[in-house]
């Protein structure tokens, strides 16, 4: 029974029962078309019809607040925001709020100093992860290492967009003197296969420009390397991935069950040292503390 009265039939609540089952079994965010994959492969519904179905009692459930579904259980599948990059430190300005006083401003520094170091200077290359699924996001920051940069397409990327990662790369490259390689996770259907290749395309045109008209760099083949990690088309018997229901032939990444995706997404860390970002991370955590007790004792 929700707040307002709302009470569905025995069906539907079953149907609302499984959903949210599966909404619990990953810790992270997922879409009405990733639960409406698991009900597909769980018998709940046995074809396409099903998910306009699915959206309507999931969305009149999120609205009423029927159980425990809430407006934001779900990620929005249309509209979700765009993860730029990985491990940046970002702060919200609102007009007219900010620290009481200089005591609450101290302490606030206090408690978050911090020296990020390139964590990539040791690396023997420089990683990016690019993905189709924008509203999947939340999968790959979980799966992926906390370190990677991501880039969530959301339909086919901007010019803008396509500008800055040029700019990136090659600065990255410049920066670091090592492989760049981009690791692509998208649908296997036409257009998933179309816009990675036409977006590289772009990328790399532009980043060589910048490399040779900005830095005075001779590009190498093999300096960016792009590689699509999946949906390829030897995965889908491989990993029993589930053929779109809406268009036979083609498979979504949602399609992929959370181990399936994980399989694939932790594919990204094979050239990375993983005690290199350690040995980092324990060396910020050292910096951090000292001057955490230079600012006590000063104070």
């Amino acid at each position: 029974m929700s707040q307002n009265g709302y009470k569905p039939r025995p069906e539907t609540q079953r149907i609302l029962e499984e959903a949210f089952h599966w909404v619990q079994s990953v810790p992270y965010q997922v879409t009405a078309r990733w639960v409406f994959y698991r009900l597909l492969q769980t018998g709940i519904y046995d074809d396409k019809a099903g998910y306009k179905h699915l959206l309507g009692i999931l969305s009149k459930a999120r609205k009423e607040f029927y159980g425990s579904w809430r407006p934001w259980t779900l990620a929005d599948d249309t509209r979700a925001p765009i993860l730029m990059q990985r491990g940046g430190y970002y702060t919200l300005y609102c007009r007219g709020w900010g620290f009481k006083d200089e005591e609450e401003w101290l302490a606030a520094i206090k408690e978050e100093l911090n020296c990020p170091l390139n964590r990539w200077v040791d690396q023997p290359a420089y990683v990016e992860i690019w993905f189709e699924a924008a509203a999947m996001q939340g999968q790959f920051l979980h799966y992926a290492n906390e370190n990677i940069p991501l880039l969530a397409f959301h339909g086919d990327v901007s010019i803008p967009e396509k500008w800055r990662s040029a700019k990136r790369l090659a600065e990255s490259l410049i920066a670091l003197r090592k492989p760049v390689h981009v690791y692509y996770f998208g649908d296997l259907d036409p257009k998933g296969l179309t816009i990675p290749n036409s977006a590289w395309h772009d990328v790399l045109t532009w980043a060589i420009v910048i490399l040779r008209d900005r830095f005075g760099f001779e590009y190498k083949s093999g300096d960016l390397r792009f590689e699509r990690v999946g949906i390829n088309e030897d995965q889908v018997e491989e990993l029993g991935i589930p053929e779109n229901p809406e268009r036979p032939g083609t498979y979504q990444w949602e399609g992929l069950d959370d181990h399936q995706a994980e399989l694939l997404i932790s594919r990204s860390s094979e050239l990375l040292d993983m005690e290199v970002f350690d040995r980092v991370k324990d060396e910020e955590e050292d910096i951090r503390t000292m001057f955490q007790e230079r600012l006590e004792h000063s104070s």
